[in-house]
């Protein structure tokens, strides 16, 4: 899979220091390096400086004429993240949580995981927005928002917490089979 066009014309603007394709860059995948880092026995100030480095591989890379980009963007970034901080661990003589051997991690393998993890989660987001409402926003107030089922009771007009806490179940039932049935199909 390669890049779409929208991330060419991305790297194309990095390549020639615009410095918004920078910010954007940086605002659709800081996030996701922050996580990472952050379950990762790392900080917030360690998350900065591995995105820092992985913007200037990427910058370095998007200059060169040979570079071509076989992924999303934001996988690439991850998998360029992710093993710069490995190696930094490893320096630190850190551990992760169940990461072992850091240099038998290989970014192709990398991007071929997330690659494959992006897709599913495509197929999980078309689920998610087939899914209907009020399954849809319980079920993002749950596990994206974060509320408790006695929040989303009140929020939802359930009698109790319990009564909130069935309705999520038959929701996660139904996403399930939505994302099942997209998923074995190949979608």
């Amino acid at each position: 899979m390669k890049g779409d066009s929208n991330e060419q014309l991305l790297l194309k603007a990095l390549a020639n220091n615009d410095s918004k394709a920078a910010e954007t860059i940086y605002k659709d995948n800081f996030n996701m390096v922050l996580a990472f880092i952050i379950n990762n026995n790392g900080t917030y100030d360690e998350a900065r400086d591995i995105f820092q480095e992985a913007m200037i591989t990427l910058y370095q890379k998007a200059k060169s004429e040979s570079f071509v980009l076989t992924s999303q963007l934001k996988t690439y970034i991850y998998s360029v993240s992710r093993r710069l901080w490995l190696k930094r661990l490893q320096q630190l003589g850190k551990t992760t949580n169940g990461v072992e051997n850091f240099d038998s991690v290989v970014v192709d393998d990398d991007i071929e995981i997330h690659e494959r993890r992006d897709a599913e989660l495509g197929i999980m987001h078309r689920a998610l927005n087939s899914l209907g409402e009020p399954c849809k926003s319980l079920l993002e107030a749950f596990y994206i928002e974060k509320k408790s089922m006695d929040k989303i009771a009140l929020l939802f007009g359930y009698t109790n917490a319990d009564n909130a806490k069935n309705q999520k179940y038959k929701c996660l039932m139904r996403l399930k089979k939505l994302f099942f049935s997209q998923y074995n199909i190949g979608e």
